[in-house]
């Protein structure tokens, strides 16, 4: 089932080549948006214990907030990065900030915490596309070799945004004239810029096409997707992992996909092409980025819920406490993008940096409620260094090994499997966390009325001494435990990144191979 269709031409040049200046202002927009993108997640991260207690949530619905939105985001990632290789990019790239207007607007008035997780799903979808369009477009105006200069922007606009996210969420929960329902109308006029300044800025040519959208086969994937995140998000807490529900859900999402993988080998225009995955480059990228998913995300996500609930520190404490995993990203980001620029060399950096990953996470596998801060800070540093040097140089290996026309599917292919790593790992350990937690507790404190799996998050400042000390413990073992998990895993990414072959990177951007591959199309 394919709808056809054919492009708009786009009034702009048709030349593919951008000087340094024009790159930079197109860039404004695509770093606003990607600001916004990540401003949706971290934002309320220091801010969730607090909203999902008001909102009188549980510790499952604390899972929930975060993975719906990551369950969005995955499952449109790559129907955007198709609609890229087939569509006006600047008109996609400023839809998805509409949705996430949208659904912050929706997140920002919620009632209960029903609302509130439904309208993730419309920031998720936004945040899908600006995952997925803001590297395909930078892809596409700036040349492999070159791209490592501006990583660094890249790597500065993620610190800030992660840095400025948790403080600012604090801040607005701590303040008692703003409160929590800031956290989501903050991004709404950062959104808006950044739809202007892409419409004032963005300038891509755009080769005329006639395409085929396969509406069935993003169906199938989407739907095959939702299937398993929801069965790891609830497996442990709402069902046993060896239940017949088990068995119902992975089964039914096994044959979604399997369908979907039938129907994309069939296709004129596939969602997720097939032949991509006879490239050993894209297939290790693909799982690298997969596992790196797993890893980080999955055991990044609960480190706001240990500051608070186990360290007993303020949202805004806690926001100061993420800065220095940010600074590692930042500086390994930075540095690694310019020396691979300069050098054409990017293999040790991806080896160093998964290493590094790791380490870090085996690191944090070591903390517990009384964890001195300088340690906790030391480890979160080594952790930082190994994300920054990994995350956006496997989307450059990737964009490197693959036809201009298929950037966009290939960079979204990456991001969709990271993402849906994440969006296992953060269903999948939240999950065990919740188990655990309320396991320690019963253990130290008996059964208590209402205390089962999925228990409400406390507020433990209005428990007694001696309970509240015995929740610290339990967060503080359940979340070292996580790490220990998520290690093993990350090492599985050196693994994929030692098999990777090294080749040189290409010095033409998207735009000028696009054309020239069209060129020599044509003459044939």
């Amino acid at each position: 089932m394919s709808v056809s269709m054919t492009e708009p031409r786009e009034p702009d040049s048709s030349s593919g080549s951008m000087g340094r200046k024009q790159v930079l202002e197109a860039m404004s927009g695509l770093m606003m948006g990607m600001f916004v993108a990540i401003l949706a997640s971290t934002v309320v991260a220091n801010a969730l214990p607090r909203i999902v207690s008001e909102l009188g949530g549980t510790q499952s619905s604390y899972t929930w907030v975060v993975t719906t939105e990551l369950l969005a985001m995955t499952a449109t990632v790559p129907l955007w990065g198709k609609l890229s290789d087939l569509y006006n990019k600047k008109l996609l790239i400023q839809l998805s900030l509409g949705l996430f207007v949208v659904g912050s607007l929706l997140a920002g008035f919620a009632g209960n915490i029903e609302i509130l997780i439904g309208s993730r799903i419309a920031q998720g979808i936004g945040a899908g596309g600006l995952t997925a369009l803001a590297q395909v477009i930078m892809a596409a105006i700036v040349s492999p070799r070159e791209l490592g200069k501006y990583s660094g922007i890249f790597g500065a606009v993620f610190a800030v945004g992660t840095i400025a996210g948790p403080l600012i969420g604090g801040v607005m929960v701590d303040t008692s004239w703003l409160g929590w329902r800031w956290c989501f109308f903050f991004g709404v006029p950062f959104a808006i810029a950044a739809i202007l300044l892409l419409q004032r800025t963005l300038k891509l040519p755009t080769i005329r096409r006639d395409v085929k959208v396969d509406y069935l086969g993003a169906f199938l994937i989407m739907a095959g997707v939702s299937t398993l995140l929801v069965w790891s998000s609830l497996a442990g807490h709402q069902f046993a992992w060896g239940s017949w529900w088990t068995a119902g859900l992975v089964t039914a999402g096994v044959v979604i996909l399997g369908l979907a993988i039938y129907v994309e080998s069939k296709v004129a225009e596939p969602i997720l092409p097939l032949g991509l995955f006879r490239s050993r480059t894209i297939t290790l990228t693909t799982v690298a980025s997969f596992l790196v998913g797993i890893a980080m995300f999955g055991g990044t996500v609960f480190l706001s819920q240990y500051f608070q609930l186990s360290l007993g520190k303020s949202p805004t404490v806690a926001g100061l406490m993420s800065l220095p995993m940010i600074f590692g990203l930042l500086v390994s980001s930075t540095v690694s993008g310019q020396l691979i620029s300069r050098t054409g060399k990017w293999k040790s950096h991806l080896l160093l940096g998964s290493v590094l990953m790791t380490a870090g996470l085996a690191l944090l596998g070591t903390i517990d409620a009384k964890t001195d801060i300088v340690l906790l800070s030391a480890y979160m540093v080594v952790l930082g260094v190994g994300v920054g040097m990994l995350m956006q140089n496997l989307v450059l290996v990737a964009q490197n090994d693959v036809a201009a026309q298929d950037l966009g599917t290939a960079t979204s292919t990456l991001s969709f499997f990271r993402s849906l790593g994440g969006s296992i790992g953060v269903s999948a350990l939240g999950a065990v966390l919740a188990s655990r937690v309320t396991a320690l507790i019963t253990d130290g404190l008996g059964p208590m009325p209402g205390g089962g799996e999925g228990g409400a998050v406390p507020n433990l400042a209005t428990l007694p001494e001696p309970v509240a000390n015995v929740i610290r413990e339990a967060y503080g073992t359940a979340t070292s435990e996580l790490f220990l998990i998520a290690a093993p895993i990350a090492a599985l990414v050196v693994v994929a990144v030692a098999f990777l072959k090294h080749s040189p990177l290409k010095t033409q951007s998207g735009s000028e191979r696009l054309a020239e591959e069209s060129t020599t199309s044509t003459a044939v």
